[in-house]
């Protein structure tokens, strides 16, 4: 069957973005490949959400000459758990890095990846809004709301699109968590340093970006509310409590926003589709390992649909993709549930912080720690 494309991706967020990018790096041809998004890259390109990259994720972009972007580098992570013994504190130059990660703007990324994307040729519907896919033995044919049907060999999910009911299965968790996302200033800030700070409610984690520092705090779902009633300098004395003087004081916080957590992990696929990205797995924030997982996702499917565009391909890449997203699901989801599920101080927090102190002082634990969170779990 003779079909539009032979692969149309659902999301064009920085994962489908970067899939199809990796697909014409090895050889697939770029008008072969339909990027289908519900908005503008215009209403995108405003998104002024801070996004972690790791340095994996570094590379993945430099492969699809999309690197630098705009972004302030972190060059330690300091993990510990507030008014507790034990912490970890991993460096850059423990691992002959030029940096362990970055921090970005959503908005930024996803314009300095679409250029790329429409400088190699690659066909981009945007906004359209898909309504319905019909999948047979040869091909699947997308349906939109606001543009004509088309049909393609494969279909990947990534972060939109609708989901047939062969990758509709899915895990979910809600950790009756909420977090709350600012940008803060301090008074005494450590350049390129990233703190994650483990709190009785939940990980507090503060990311080095321009003047300051991208904040999420994870608490309790109440606590989220009785929070935001407060104004600016009651927050930031609330913030100061929670994570301590160790940068010295808050100093001021842009307006405040919030999401629920949660995990959804549906990583199945049938024989024509495909899901990766936050369409596979939207994980808790901790550790900030949502993003660069679906990157991964991005570069392995890439290079295994190009040797080949069929159902072995997607089956090859489920089995392989495996360890990882496990790997990375399990971290980020134990570490969510102490918080979730534990009352403030109980045995499971204080296990926790204790094993900081060991992973600090074990060095073959401390660099899986750290090669899991720059690069995931290697097959």
């Amino acid at each position: 069957m003779q079909t539009d494309f032979d692969i149309a991706i659902c999301g064009a967020g920085p994962v489908g973005l970067t899939l199809a990018a990796l697909l014409v790096k090895h050889g697939v041809r770029s008008e072969r490949i339909a990027l289908i998004d519900a908005k503008t890259i215009e209403q995108t390109s405003r998104d002024p959400r801070s996004i972690a990259l790791s340095y994996g994720s570094r590379q993945i972009f430099e492969a699809i000459n999309s690197w630098p972007i705009a972004a302030t580098q972190i060059n330690q992570i300091h993990v510990s758990r507030r008014g507790h013994f034990g912490r970890t504190l991993i460096e850059r130059e423990e691992y002959d890095l030029p940096a362990l990660g970055y921090v970005t703007r959503y908005g930024a990324m996803v314009t300095a990846l679409n250029a790329h994307a429409s400088s190699i040729g690659i066909n981009l519907i945007r906004p359209a809004s898909v309504t319905n896919l019909v999948e047979n033995d040869e091909a699947v044919t997308l349906t939109f709301a606001d543009h004509p049907d088309i049909t393609a060999k494969i279909v990947v999910q990534a972060e939109g699109g609708i989901f047939t009911e062969q990758v509709k299965k899915s895990v979910h968790r809600d950790y009756g968590q909420t977090a709350i996302v600012a940008h803060v200033t301090v008074s005494s800030p450590i350049p390129h340093r990233a703190f994650e700070r483990f709190t009785d409610e939940g990980p507090l984690a503060l990311l080095p970006q321009e003047d300051g520092y991208a904040l999420v705090w994870c608490v309790k779902a109440e606590t989220a509310q009785a929070l935001l009633a407060l104004n600016d300098a009651e927050f930031l004395a609330q913030l100061g409590t929670a994570f301590g003087s160790r940068i010295g004081h808050f100093t001021a916080t842009t307006s405040r926003n919030t999401f629920p957590l949660g995990l959804n992990a549906q990583a199945a696929s049938s024989a024509r589709t495909v899901a990766i990205g936050n369409a596979a797995q939207t994980l808790h924030p901790v550790a900030g390992q949502g993003l660069n997982l679906g990157l991964r996702d991005a570069s392995v499917l890439a290079r295994l649909l190009a040797k080949q565009m069929d159902a072995n391909a997607l089956q090859e890449f489920s089995a392989s993709r495996t360890s990882d997203r496990n790997a990375t699901i399990h971290l980020t989801d134990i570490m969510a549930r102490i918080f979730a599920s534990a009352p403030a101080g109980g045995i499971s927090q204080a296990i926790l912080g204790f094993s900081l102190g060991l992973v600090d002082g074990i060095k073959p634990a401390k660099k899986l720690l750290a090669e899991q969170m720059m690069f995931g779990r290697r097959s």
